[in-house]
This record gives structure tokens, C-alpha cells and sequence, in this order.
């Protein structure tokens, strides 16, 4: 009884830990979380402060996803050689560099070079959080330290929308950026008092630089030329299709090479033999397809077929945020409980059935109903991802996590980029066939675009069918 005791007062020792380490970690996150929605709602504020075009403006965009693009893959290595700690308290500097450059940007071409800085950071931050709660909560409680890992993506897309409207209709467009300082201040001081140090190999581990040449482009080359899918009208041109192919090559070039390097390569790639990662992934790509689409469609259906503004449209967007923000505890739970298959074949449902008004929308369709389909949608979105990434690292040792962050993240990056291009695509099609500008005409063509987005969301059954069975 004793021995028994003693167990069960460390394992409750050990999840406050925990609990606290995640805290932490969730301050500093928020940071990047927020500038990302802020920035996108800011397109047209910095296209008129610097008197350019938006195809310009874009870059301000896409400069910082490349920057993620190149340093996601070294998050393993760096976490390994230098330290988790250590690594978060380097990311959050340079996310706080890059937002103190941004903020005093004096052209479009200054500030597109210091949004660099801030990728840099920023697409360091998250694998390193996934890492550092996996590696606290253990297999015993993946479903419930994924749903505190995952909090801070879900109240990106909740407020960020509307603290980017708040901030364009009161504010100069640098507090765009201004924002992130405090923010990032308090979230090093608290990672430098409060996170654990730890112990690493003493023997220096080597960068595979040959690897990080071949999938650094590879990720910057797929996201950069489907970036140029919405502006070119089309994947077949040769904007999209140079880039894209050569970034696939690059790819397979680098999963054959990572195959010979076994776990001294930059990722390593026979983690994938691992089903429940393998699944995942996949997962994770449609997830990121079917998320980042629908985050076009909606918004643009409030302002150009209702005639909302932006923080109008941001807050017509948190119904959404809120139904994720339902699930999130009980999808943890219930993942540690019975496995993640159910968890995510009825979190998918879900999605569908909340994506299915919006096939029918039409130019006076009442916003309450509206608000109940999202809240529907976004619990289903929020059952999915949760078990999804609890289930990616299933039967991996700790040092094979880092790795397991970094594959995530990326299949992530390039699912929504993908999703985006694809549905922005297929509405410029059906904005093309529309004779009319009238709103009831212009409706009709997010009918159809979101077809194609339930579509998407529908694939997920698939693979989902193969997650982990349910525990007994």
C-alpha cells in the first residue's frame, strides 16, 4: 500500500509539473498564434501604408512561411544539441527581434526581409512545445497533454481575427507587430525561471547538412509555388508547376538519402514504418487542407456577399473557436480512454455536418444558423486534430520525438498551403462562371467551393479507419 501510495503521489507530482511546464509554454506561443491571423487580416491596410499591390503585399505573407519552411527541419537536431530550454528561449528572441524590425519598417521591402526574422522564430516554437508535452505527459496521458498543447491553436482563430480588426480600425498598422513585444518578454522570463533544465549527451551532434540542403528547399520550393496557385489562376502554370516539382524531387531525392542515414539523418524517415505515425501524418496533411481552406471561404463570404467588415467578420469566425474549444478537454479524455479511431471517425462527422450549411448558403442566410453549423464544425475539428497528434507518437522512444514534431509540423505547413491554393483556385473558377456580381449569384459560387472543402474533409475516413484500436 505504501509502495502504491508513494507511486500514485509522484505520478500527481509529475502531472503538475507537467501542467506547469505547459503554461508556460502556451505564453509564448500565443505570440506567433495571434500574428499570424492579425497580419492576414491586415493585407489591404499595409497595401495602402506602402502604396503597392497586393501580389507584393503577399510576399509580407509568404516570406515568413519560407522562413518556416527552412528551419522546421533543424528543430530536431537543435532540441537535441542544445537543449529544449534552451531553443524556446532562442525562438522567442528572435520572434521578438523580427517584431521590434517589423514595427519600424520603413518600406515593403524592409518589412518583407524582417518577416524572415520572425519566421525563423516562429517556426520554431511549436515543434518544441509538441516535443517538450509529449516528453512530460507520457503515453499513459497523450489525449489529455495533447488537448493543453493544442490550446493555444485553437484561441489563434478565435481572437486573433478580432484583435487584427481592433487593431486596423483603432491603431497604426505597427501595432500590428507592437503587439508581440510584451507578449514576448514575459514569456522568456517565465521559460527562463520556470522550465526545467536538462541533461543532454555530452558528445556534439552533428548537423546533417547534405539532408538540411535537400528538404530545407524541398518544403520552401512546394509552399512557395503553391503560394502562386490563387495569383496565376491555376496549377498548371508554370509559376506553380517549376517550383512545385522541383521541391517534390528534392523530396524523394532526400527520402531515399534519409533512408541510407537512418537516425543520423535530418528526419528520420523509417519512423514512418511506424503505422500510427504514418496515419498521422496523412491525417494531419488533410486536416491542415481542409482547416486552412475553410479559413479562406468563410471570411471572404461575410465581406463580399454579406458587406461585413473585417472585425465584424472576425467575430462572425468565433462560433467556430468556441465549438473547438468544446471538445478539446472531452477528446482528450476519451483518446486516453478507448484510443483515438472513434474519437476521430466522429470528430470527422462532425466536420462534415457543421461544413453542410454552408453548401447552401445564399445571400440573406440567417447568421444564427450559421453560428450553430460552425460551432457544430468546429467541435468536430477540434475531436479530430487532438487524437490525431496524440496518436503520432505512439511507440516512439524520446529521442525519436523530435523528430516526430518536426515531420508533423511540416505535413501541417504543406496541408494548408496546399488546402488554401486549391480552394482559392476552385472559387476564382467559380467567381469566373458567375454572369452576375449580384450577392445571390456570388453566393452560389461558396456553395460549390465548400462542396469541394466537405469533399476533402470526407478523405479523412479513410485513413482514420487505421489509427490505433480502442484500448482495453
Amino acid at each position: 500500500m505504501q509502495i502504491q501510495s508513494s507511486e500514485t503521489l509522484e505520478s500527481a507530482e509529475q502531472q503538475a509539473a507537467a501542467k506547469k511546464m505547459m503554461w508556460i509554454l502556451m505564453v509564448g506561443i500565443l505570440a506567433p498564434l495571434f500574428d499570424t491571423t492579425i497580419t492576414n487580416v491586415a493585407i489591404d491596410t499595409l497595401v495602402r501604408e506602402f502604396n503597392t499591390s497586393v501580389s507584393t503585399i503577399q510576399w509580407v505573407m509568404t516570406s515568413y512561411l519560407l522562413a518556416l519552411g527552412m528551419v522546421i527541419p533543424i528543430t530536431g537536431w537543435a532540441m537535441e544539441r542544445f537543449g529544449c530550454k534552451s531553443m524556446w528561449i532562442f525562438s522567442l528572441g528572435m520572434f521578438l527581434l523580427g517584431s521590434v524590425l517589423c514595427s519600424l519598417a520603413w518600406n515593403v521591402e524592409s518589412l518583407i526581409f524582417f518577416r524572415t526574422i520572425q519566421g525563423i522564430g516562429g517556426g520554431l516554437l511549436m515543434p518544441i512545445m509538441q516535443t517538450l508535452g509529449v516528453r512530460a505527459f507520457g503515453g499513459q496521458n497523450m489525449g489529455k497533454g495533447m488537448a493543453t498543447v493544442g490550446l493555444p491553436a485553437l484561441l489563434g482563430p478565435i481572437l486573433g481575427p478580432v484583435l487584427g480588426g481592433l487593431i486596423i480600425n483603432h491603431l497604426n498598422w505597427r501595432w500590428i507587430f507592437l503587439v508581440n513585444i510584451p507578449l514576448c518578454i514575459i514569456a522568456i522570463i517565465m521559460a527562463w525561471k520556470g522550465l526545467p533544465n536538462e541533461e543532454r549527451e555530452t558528445r556534439t551532434l552533428r548537423l546533417d547538412l547534405l539532408g538540411l540542403m535537400l528538404l530545407s528547399p524541398a518544403i520552401v520550393l512546394i509552399i512557395c509555388g503553391l503560394g502562386e496557385v490563387s495569383s496565376n489562376h491555376g496549377f498548371g502554370h508554370v509559376a506553380v508547376l517549376v517550383p512545385v516539382l522541383a521541391g517534390l524531387a528534392l523530396l524523394a531525392v532526400f527520402v531515399v538519402y534519409a533512408f541510407r542515414k537512418g537516425n543520423e539523418a535530418l528526419l528520420d524517415v523509417r519512423l514512418f514504418r511506424v503505422r500510427s505515425l504514418a496515419v498521422s501524418t496523412i491525417l494531419l496533411f488533410l486536416s491542415g487542407l481542409t482547416t486552412y481552406g475553410a479559413m479562406l471561404l468563410l471570411p471572404l463570404y461575410f465581406q463580399q456577399v454579406r458587406g461585413e467588415s473585417v472585425l465584424i467578420s472576425g467575430l462572425l469566425l468565433v462560433p467556430q473557436g468556441v465549438g473547438m474549444l468544446l471538445t478539446r478537454s472531452l477528446a482528450g479524455k476519451l483518446t486516453d480512454q478507448i484510443g483515438s479511431r472513434p474519437v476521430v471517425l466522429v470528430g470527422t462527422m462532425l466536420t462534415l455536418l457543421g461544413t453542410w450549411p454552408f453548401t447552401q448558403l445564399s445571400a440573406d442566410t440567417s447568421y444564427y444558423y450559421l453560428s450553430v453549423a460552425m460551432i457544430v464544425r468546429g467541435a468536430g475539428l477540434g475531436a479530430v486534430f487532438l487524437p490525431v497528434m496524440a496518436s503520432a507518437y505512439i511507440g516512439l522512444s524520446s529521442k525519436q520525438i523530435p523528430h516526430a514534431s518536426s515531420t508533423t509540423r511540416i505535413m501541417q505547413q504543406i496541408g494548408g498551403a496546399f488546402g488554401a491554393s486549391v480552394i482559392a483556385i476552385i472559387l476564382q473558377n467559380e467567381f469566373n462562371s458567375v454572369m452576375s456580381h449580384d450577392p445571390t449569384a456570388v453566393a452560389v459560387a461558396f456553395d460549390h467551393a465548400f462542396i469541394w472543402s466537405i469533399a476533402f474533409s470526407a478523405l479523412a475516413l479513410i485513413p482514420a479507419t487505421l489509427l490505433p484500436r480502442i484500448k482495453r
